[in-house]
């Protein structure tokens, strides 16, 4: 067999070994997972679960209207709802969640966790905003956050990408704990899409 040959086979293979593990079931989420959050003290890092399709907001947007903003889709309001019923059935207790400003970070705490407090610091600074400023207040704030409450945040991909140097996906749940060691500020113990 020719190198060209081999090369397009191994390409072959590797499509379909991703296809093949884009079709598996979703496996339900592991006790392992829930563990740390059981015990307390974490802090639950939350990008907002899927918007209607785009990027940023709109030319214009304005916090003080949802009309304005790239909000929920239908089946972000689902799953939002659904990330709510996985801690409810976990019995994971959540003593507080603060959320971003924006309609579609709002809309999934309250659809999620029933509750929010709006918290500046975890603001999108994608279109404006001051990502060293914004994490700064966040960090100085997090670090002082030890157990027994869960803190959940409610936030946008920016800043949790700020936070802990992941790329969450939208509705995905990162377990953190803030570290000193961590350039980025926090050390993630978990993260799942529920």
């Amino acid at each position: 067999m020719h190198r060209r040959q081999a090369a397009q086979a191994l390409l072959g293979m590797g499509w379909a070994s991703a296809w093949n593990a884009q079709a598996q079931p979703v496996e339900p989420v592991s006790d392992a997972f829930w563990a740390p959050l059981r015990l307390g003290g974490v802090i639950v890092l939350m990008r907002h679960t899927q918007t209607l399709s785009g990027t940023g907001d709109p030319p214009g947007f304005r916090l003080d209207s949802c009309d304005t903003q790239r909000n929920l889709s239908a089946h972000g309001r689902t799953q939002a709802a659904r990330i709510g019923q996985a801690f409810r059935d976990a019995q994971v207790r959540v003593d507080e969640v603060r959320s971003s400003a924006w309609c579609r970070c709002v809309d999934t705490a309250e659809l999620a966790f029933g509750r929010h407090r709006v918290w500046p610091p975890i603001n999108s600074f994608f279109q404006q905003g001051d990502r060293e400023g914004q994490t700064a207040k966040a960090m100085h704030s997090l670090r002082s956050h030890q157990g027994p409450p869960n803190l959940v945040l409610v936030t946008h991909q920016v800043n949790i990408s700020a936070l802990t140097g992941v790329f969450p996906a939208m509705g995905e749940v990162l377990l953190a704990r803030a570290d000193p060691a961590n350039a980025a500020g926090m050390t993630v113990l978990a993260r799942r899409a529920l």
